[in-house]
């Protein structure tokens, strides 16, 4: 395993893009101690005096305010409103209840549907006031989210009939928690298309690691996607890839679509048993403690000659996006699918007794010194399924009310291909959507009581490409001639206006050499 340079806390780091998880699955929280960052001298003197100033405040309005004030609404709204002045998503205050559920979720009170969920980013072409919902970054397979058919990029606009717009992330995922077994509605937006998702919640347990040979002509394919990057991942994918070398493979690929993210340590472990050498991940903050450079050792997990695709889409986020830059800037794999959903920061948690805050304490960097955040990482081969045009969009949301979908599904439970097909040939004279996407609906109602298959050569496009590829007798030197993270998002930049204000460099902290790419 890799040992960061001065990096002590990653353990600790938790850089998963989803805020938050809504479901019942555990997550480890550090009895961290809050450090003060160490004001620079040109401002010391006012950090004093508005540290002073609250106080002052605080007792001000506890001793004179015309009613008795409860002191910890005072405190915990002191606390919030700091924080929202920080303008990050991904710092927050943690109540009592919050920090309750971030740190003890699996005793099974709390159900869940599934999904990780983010604010919705600030769209600099409308006005300022313009309101921002609830985004799903990724659905989790085999919960109820992923079962209704939500995707990544879906907008939540009502939790049971009230607005998203003033909540913020953990808000939203207390309105969506509840008893298992209780319902909760969900209206969505999809493009131009909206609808109601009614979802029974569920205990959600979450398998890091799935893994199958996908037999072909030239011989097995070993495939393994990783659902979510936790302290059990590393063992996880051990275990498939001696599986694999049993059964004999060929080339590797790795999947992780709509994986919103982990623990930074675990992504570290499973690069690291795919890299012989090269820098991993770096990591910038303000304070020296929060810098490092995690490098790879000699030992392989996958030996070299075999070839390696990664599948990527935009619900791939921050842990997913350091194994994609890390793989890629190494020339280890080949990036097919779509862009990542860019997160480049990372978050400790604090308690402080019974509440606490998680707050970015530092942005990670590509092998090539790119911080990817809000712009994500291009694939090298893009494929991905083509828009719906507003008069479609509609159409899917007409499909969605009607109630056909679903009874079909539950009036043949057991359709073959020909009949599933048969009726979205039959849906198609109604609806004005591609034939591809009404099987895939229609495929994807009758399996949303089943476990869901591990791949799908009839639909996945990305999958069918990634095979494609390994049986090209130009993968090498394609692989060779793949540009770095960095050139791909600079590149992506220059075409783009809006992400020409990207993360700066941590104020206060000098730049840290630009780790060395393999050529």
């Amino acid at each position: 395993m890799a040992k960061a340079d001065n990096g002590h806390k990653t353990a600790w780091s938790a850089v998963g893009a989803a805020i938050v998880l809504v479901s019942a699955f555990a997550f480890s929280v550090p009895q961290a101690v809050a450090q003060a960052a160490s004001p620079s001298p040109a401002t010391d003197a006012d950090s004093r005096r508005y540290i002073g100033e609250i106080g002052d405040t605080f007792r001000f309005v506890l001793q004179n305010y015309v009613d008795q004030p409860d002191a910890k609404k005072l405190y915990e709204g002191a606390m919030k409103g700091l924080f929202e002045a920080l303008n990050d998503p991904y710092s927050t205050f943690l109540d009592e209840n919050l920090l309750s559920d971030m740190t003890d979720i699996t005793s099974g009170q709390f159900g869940g549907v599934g999904l990780y969920i983010g604010k919705q980013a600030k769209d600099p072409k409308k006005p300022e006031e313009d309101p921002r919902y609830i985004e799903i970054v990724s659905p989790i397979e085999d919960t109820p989210g992923a079962k209704y058919g939500l995707q990544s990029g879906d907008l939540i606009l009502k939790i049971d009939g009230e607005t998203t717009a003033p909540l913020s992330s953990f808000e939203a995922q207390q309105k969506i928690r509840g008893a298992v077994g209780s319902t909760v509605v969900l209206s969505i937006r999809r493009g131009e298309a909206e609808f109601d998702a009614r979802l029974v919640r569920a205990v959600i347990e979450i398998p890091t690691v799935k893994s199958a040979l996908i037999p072909s002509q030239g011989g097995n394919i070993a495939y393994l996607r990783i659902i979510e990057f936790t302290a059990q991942t590393k063992s996880a994918f051990d275990e498939a890839i001696k599986g694999f070398n049993k059964a004999g493979y060929r080339a590797l690929i790795l999947d992780v679509r709509n994986d919103g993210g982990g623990l930074l340590q675990a992504v570290i472990q499973v690069s690291d048993s795919l890299l012989d050498s090269g820098t991993i991940v770096s990591t910038k903050g303000r304070n020296p403690f929060e810098n490092s450079v995690n490098r790879a050792k000699p030992d392989l997990s996958v030996p070299k000659e075999k070839p390696m695709i990664l599948l990527i889409n935009k619900g791939s986020a921050s842990a997913s996006e350091i194994l994609a830059g890390a793989l890629k800037d190494n020339k280890r794999a080949y990036l097919v699918g779509e862009n990542s959903y860019g997160k480049g920061s990372v978050q400790q948690i604090y308690p402080i007794d019974t509440t606490g805050y998680k707050m970015t304490t530092a942005r990670y960097y590509t092998p090539s010194d790119e911080n990817i955040d809000k712009t994500g990482i291009p694939p090298d081969l893009e494929v991905k399924d083509p828009d719906l045009t507003e008069a479609q969009s509609a159409d899917l949301a007409k499909l969605f009310d009607s109630g056909k979908l679903e009874a079909y599904a539950k009036a043949h439970p057991d359709a073959t291909v020909s009949d599933r097909n048969a009726f979205a040939a039959e849906l198609g004279k109604g609806y004005s959507l591609p034939d591809r996407i009404l099987r895939v609906l229609v495929k994807n109602q009758l399996e949303r009581t089943k476990t869901a298959p591990i791949y799908d050569l009839e639909f996945d496009t990305a999958l069918n490409a990634a095979i494609k590829l390994i049986d090209d007798p130009k993968y090498p030197q394609l692989l060779q001639d793949a540009k770095s993270v960095r050139d791909l998002v600079e590149a992506r930049k220059a075409a783009d206006p809006k992400l020409q204000a990207s993360v700066k460099q941590p104020s206060g902290q000098a730049a840290l050499p630009a780790p060395e790419t393999k050529k």
